[in-house]
């Protein structure tokens, strides 16, 4: 028994033609047929009931069929470690992002790296804007995805790459007279005691002289209630009904409980954030490398 009679049992079972397994691996009809008469005088068993046109598979034949699909499985599973290993794709990936970002389609991205990539331990870091920025001077993390409300990518020491576009919307609670609106625009939140989600530690960084710039085109100055980076604290406050809060869309997808929580599109073409995955330009390692190759579209860093 060898792997390529495996296979060939495989393709047979599940086209249930010798003709047509034969063509998928660019070989004779005769060759496939010796191979499969083989594997069966090998354990003495029959596989393949012949008589029938197609052709089935026996009793046994159809317990094999599973483990065979189990071990071809393994092998490839194991072969893809190998060369990930060889080609230097063992190692760790730090990624830093900004609070709330995990609901996002960040999860599935590094899901799917992982199933690829199974060597490379990938560790997960959440914070604020700041101490993402922080973070990636001070090496302790490899990549970070973010609002750039440090005005990071104005650095020349680093890469960055804008991930996505998020709108934002308008968290209010059940009862608020503006909750059945299908959208709103800032100017109608003029009265409204806000619950301002911050993208930084720091007052007056660069992320918030943006969003209140916002609030100065819409004519007025917010009332400001209570100033967070957490998400899941504001959105409890609102649920209260302490008061409202404008939030990226992400923030608010995946949620396990909304009693109490209406979300409605901000209308406005500055109504949303930029995210941006930001990382050193000296940093050279595979594992970077290959990820931002593959769950940012574009080319690897150069090595």
């Amino acid at each position: 028994m060898n792997i390529n009679q495996l296979r060939y049992f495989v393709a047979v079972a599940e086209t249930r033609s010798f003709s047509k397994a034969a063509n998928l691996y660019y070989i004779s009809q005769t060759a496939i047929t010796q191979q499969i008469h083989s594997l069966e005088l090998s354990m003495n068993v029959q596989l393949i009931d012949r008589s029938c046109r197609p052709i089935q598979l026996t009793p046994a034949g159809n317990v094999f069929l599973m483990e065979a699909k189990g071990i071809l499985d393994r092998i490839d599973a194991a072969v893809s470690k190998v060369q990930g290993a060889s080609a230097g794709l063992v190692g760790t990936l730090r990624i830093g992002y900004t609070k709330g970002y995990e609901r996002s389609s960040l999860s599935n991205q590094l899901k799917e790296f992982h199933l690829e990539y199974p060597n490379i331990l990938i560790t997960c870091f959440r914070a604020d804007t700041d101490r993402l920025a922080a973070g990636l001077l001070n090496d302790d993390y490899d990549i970070i995805f973010t609002w750039d409300s440090t005005n990071l990518i104005q650095e020349p020491f680093v890469e960055h790459r804008t991930v996505e576009h998020v709108p934002l919307v308008v968290a209010l609670y059940g009862s608020h007279p503006l909750a059945r609106r299908p959208f709103l625009r800032r100017q109608e939140l003029r009265n409204e005691p806000i619950l301002y989600m911050s993208p930084s530690g720091v007052v007056d960084s660069f992320g918030d002289n943006h969003f209140m710039e916002l609030y100065n085109k819409a004519g007025y100055h917010p009332d400001i209630l209570f100033r967070s980076t957490d998400a899941e604290s504001i959105l409890i406050m609102v649920a209260a009904e302490e008061g409202i809060s404008i939030l990226p869309s992400y923030v608010t997808s995946k949620l396990t409980n909304a009693d109490n929580l209406v979300f409605v599109p901000l209308l406005g073409t500055e109504e949303s954030e930029a995210i941006v995955a930001v990382w050193k330009k000296t940093e050279s390692g595979l594992p970077l490398r290959y990820f931002v190759s593959k769950c940012l579209g574009g080319p690897s860093i150069p090595g």
